[in-house]
């Protein structure tokens, strides 16, 4: 079907769950061809609900639901919007990371296997502040929100977009 649809060399390609079915290798192979395909010069729409996959090769985002335009923005900005940054920090001194964290206004969360999570807040701030304030880390890692998250979020307070509850 992509064989036949690329044949007449179009300019706007409309595909539709391109990657649903797919093995692994057929998966990287069609983020390939769209990203080639866009690197042509080509307009490369794609209809998904495998959103993660989505978010692996798109640059721009748009989102109707029940006939209305959601969102149209870079795919990034849509994250970032509406996933709060976080970060996922571990250290050999939880005491020091908690005082650091504190004294710039920051609230770490400590969870039972060692980790920290900090809310609001980039890998770069709280990499910055534990140097200036000796605080030895082991782990500080980014949390990204993800498509599938932002998605939801924008349509939270839609409830034609949400499933309906199931009865016991």
């Amino acid at each position: 079907g992509i064989a036949a649809a690329l044949l007449g060399d179009p300019e706007v390609v409309l595909l539709d769950e391109p990657s649903n079915g797919l093995d692994p290798e057929g998966i990287v192979w069609i983020r390939g061809l769209l990203r080639r395909l866009a690197g042509e010069g080509r307009t490369v729409l794609v209809s998904s609900h495998l959103m993660n996959e989505t978010a692996s090769f798109a640059d721009h985002l748009v989102v109707l639901g029940r006939g209305r335009l959601l969102a149209d923005t870079s795919m990034r900005d849509f994250i970032d919007a509406r996933v709060r940054p976080r970060v996922r920090v571990r250290t050999s001194d939880p005491a020091a990371l908690e005082k650091a964290l504190t004294r710039h206004g920051h609230e770490g969360v400590a969870h039972d296997d060692g980790h920290w999570t900090v809310d609001h807040a980039r890998v770069d701030d709280i990499g910055r502040l534990a140097s200036e304030a000796g605080v030895p880390l082991l782990e500080l890692t980014a949390e990204e929100g993800t498509l599938e998250q932002a998605y939801l979020d924008l349509t939270a307070a839609e409830t034609e977009f949400a499933a309906a509850p199931q009865e016991a």
